[in-house]
């Protein structure tokens, strides 16, 4: 028994003397575990980077061979004191000595480590909450459809009409509204394209699609604003809120029960959310795409965040907006905002287009040919239609009789 009481103290002191090593020969490594590789990257930053974490790269940024240059000299031949890896890395945070014959303002920047942020925001967050956005518009609209179904025309339809739009009007609102569908595709395709086209055409082939969405974005831009130019001046005036739109609002427009029609001009309140949205918005991504067209000539964040600086909001809110940036920055920037925009502008868009073609009985003719029935324009329009109907009177009473 004593014997076995012994056996059993001895290996328990051996396996704690075991473990004390091996903590100490852990603890160097814990402690400096770059130095362990050679000041390359550990097993725990590649561990990192796959959870999403954040990983501190100043190991490589503040490595790129001019801090060692006695040790380094004479040891690479036509490299000099740097070696590959010291080249990419000084290449890669920008302190490189670049020299280039086109002399463009961006084109001695050959990498930007930079741009990683919008890298990983552009395929990552920004596609799938844009995604989230449009889908969840979508949803609206079928929910809506099935709960109240079509809009239809309560009254007896008079066969009678009344011009509603004039033919410039209808001009400019379907050059706008045209260009803007396909710049909503073409944009779309080529932010997701690569997703379900390669698996289709192959990427030669979805090379040639992105290619002719880049030329058809880029061109239709012009007509899009354009078309925005032309429905500012027809409807501006038209668009100014105005006390009517309030009972509009209080009764939900009447677009949640049958024989609800509350008042309306020429436009109703929810016609001048979407018009005075188009407009913002529209400004906002025309002067975004100008800046990704001209971003040497145009640069344009930087300028704002200057001025938004100066407010003293960024700061509050614990942000801090840079003020000085290359032109990748500056188109990097703007890119994030255009799409940012885009996601907004074709959500409301959408609902546009529902109730103003499959939603709502008689709405399309405004835009078609132009003509709505009377008894249309008396529920949806009505202050509009007394309007018209009291200038023909006037323009019939002033007309000689034959």
């Amino acid at each position: 028994m004593f014997r076995l009481l012994i056996a059993l103290l001895f290996t328990i002191g051996l396996a704690q003397a075991t473990v004390a090593q091996t903590n100490e020969a852990e603890a160097p490594a814990t402690t400096n575990e770059r130095a362990s590789t050679g000041g390359a990257t550990t097993l725990e930053d590649i561990l990192a980077r796959q959870r999403g974490e954040k990983v501190d790269n100043s190991f490589r940024s503040e490595n790129t061979g001019q801090g060692n240059v006695e040790g380094l000299l004479g040891q690479f031949g036509p490299s000099g004191v740097s070696s590959d890896s010291d080249v990419y890395r000084a290449l890669r945070f920008g302190s490189a000595d670049v020299t280039v014959s086109s002399r463009g303002p961006a084109d001695s920047v050959l990498i930007q480590d930079g741009g990683m942020w919008w890298w990983e925001f552009r395929t990552g967050p920004l596609r799938e909450y844009g995604g989230y956005i449009i889908a969840g518009m979508l949803a609206i609209i079928v929910l809506f459809f099935l709960i109240r179904g079509k809009i239809r025309i309560d009254g007896e339809k008079t066969g009678r009409t009344v011009l509603r739009f004039t033919s410039f009007e209808r001009f400019g609102h379907w050059l706008f509204a045209g260009s803007f569908v396909v710049l909503a595709i073409t944009g779309l395709l080529t932010l997701y394209g690569r997703d379900f086209l390669i698996p289709i055409f192959g990427k030669e082939g979805f090379a040639t699609i992105a290619q002719g969405c880049k030329w058809l974005h880029n061109n239709l831009a012009w007509a899009f604003m354009l078309g925005l130019i032309i429905i500012s001046v027809n409807w501006i005036a038209h668009n100014i809120p105005n006390r009517t739109d309030l009972k509009w609002l209080a009764a939900g427009g009447g677009l949640f029960s049958k024989n609800s029609h509350p008042p309306a001009k020429k436009f109703n309140a929810g016609q001048k959310i979407i018009f005075w949205a188009c407009i913002l918005l529209g400004v906002s991504i025309s002067l975004s795409g100008l800046s990704l067209l001209f971003p040497f000539e145009l640069p344009m964040f930087a300028k704002t965040f200057s001025v938004a600086n100066a407010t003293g909001i960024p700061q509050a809110l614990g942000l801090n907006l840079p003020v000085q940036m290359s032109p990748q920055e500056e188109m990097q920037y703007a890119q994030v905002w255009h799409v940012m925009v885009a996601y907004v502008f074709i959500a409301i868009i959408i609902a546009h287009i529902y109730l103003g073609s499959v939603g709502m009985e008689g709405a399309f003719d405004a835009m078609g040919s132009g003509e709505v029935e009377e008894q249309w324009a008396r529920e949806h329009h009505s202050l509009w239609l007394e309007e018209v109907q009291e200038k023909e009177a006037g323009k019939a009473a002033a007309s000689p009789a034959e």
